[in-house]
């Protein structure tokens, strides 16, 4: 049978499986959409599971443009032992253990980590310093430390605490959470500083991103489901979900789609707009330019 040449316009929202990087996904969605035009909007850890953004064909050139700048995961963070990467990828480096551990005392130690903090990412991450990845310098011996960036946890609501043990026996107290937070949020860096705020060290041991902006685990599919049935939101449907919308009539679209600067629609979102004829078809993501609506993108061919 003939294989297709191009796949289909549209985002793919993945459930990525622990231990595939989001490259490994890309490229076996490469396989699965029969192009080579995929790529993805953030990444996540290969230990995490989860929603993963994909762009196949004309979406790519949407991905730039997802503001995607809230999400939300479910975690469960391991207090009592520290590890080299603040998850359990990593060694471990202290097991200081956190017998008798209250619930109050894990509830204090969340407030000050909740809203508008300052948060130190950890150094095994893709950080660039001076062009190159923090954990590149983590492997090279670099002693170096990195900046600490404004970033909001909107919630942080902890769901179980339960005593432990780990496996070299450091009676531990693992803490099931969920978390909403803004994008470059790194949730191991909130179990690590939870774990120094009550001095008994912490890491991520589970690490499940249940929604990516507008996109959550109702949408994704595992990617045995996408061998099966490759599922594909429309770019029309997915440019709907995360952009304000502006419907045009004939006239503008046509002008529009010419090059044409219309006046803006007043819809001072600061942001992308989504824009849509009055057959529904998604033209365009414009902003607003000096009154005008400047172009980004045009979708329609």
């Amino acid at each position: 049978m003939k294989r297709r040449s191009t796949g289909p316009d549209g985002l793919i929202i993945v459930d990525k499986p622990s231990g595939f990087t989001s490259h490994d996904v890309v490229a076996k969605m490469r396989g699965i959409a029969r192009t080579r035009r995929v790529g993805h909007a953030g990444t996540l850890d290969p230990m995490a599971t989860g929603v993963l953004v994909l762009g196949v064909e004309k979406a790519t050139r949407l991905l730039g443009h997802l503001a995607l700048t809230e999400k939300e995961y479910a975690a469960t963070i391991r207090l009592g032992q520290s590890s080299v990467t603040d998850d359990a990828e990593g060694e471990i480096t202290e097991s200081a253990g956190a017998a008798g551990l209250a619930r109050e005392a894990v509830d204090a130690g969340i407030a000050p980590l909740t809203g508008d903090i300052q948060q130190v990412p950890s150094k095994v991450s893709a950080i660039k310093i001076d062009g190159k990845r923090s954990y590149k310098r983590v492997l090279e011996g670099e002693d170096f430390e990195l900046a600490a960036r404004p970033v909001t946890v909107s919630s942080f609501v902890v769901h179980d605490v339960r005593e432990a043990v780990a496996e070299d026996g450091t009676p531990v107290v693992d803490v099931d959470v969920t978390v909403v937070c803004s994008s470059g949020t790194y949730i191991r860096a909130l179990a690590r500083d939870l774990g120094a705020a009550l001095g008994t060290g912490g890491h991520l041991t589970a690490l499940r991103r249940t929604r990516v902006g507008p996109y959550g685990l109702d949408t994704a599919r595992t990617l045995d489901q996408l061998q099966e049935e490759l599922t594909v939101m429309p770019i029309a449907q997915a440019a709907a979900a995360a952009f304000p919308r502006w419907d045009v009539d004939a006239q503008q679209a046509r002008l529009l789609s010419n090059g044409v600067r219309l006046d803006a629609p007043g819809l001072a979102t600061g942001g992308p707009i989504a824009v849509f004829d009055p057959d529904g078809r998604f033209l365009a993501l414009v902003e607003e330019y000096q009154g005008k609506a400047k172009s980004l993108a045009v979708f329609a061919s």
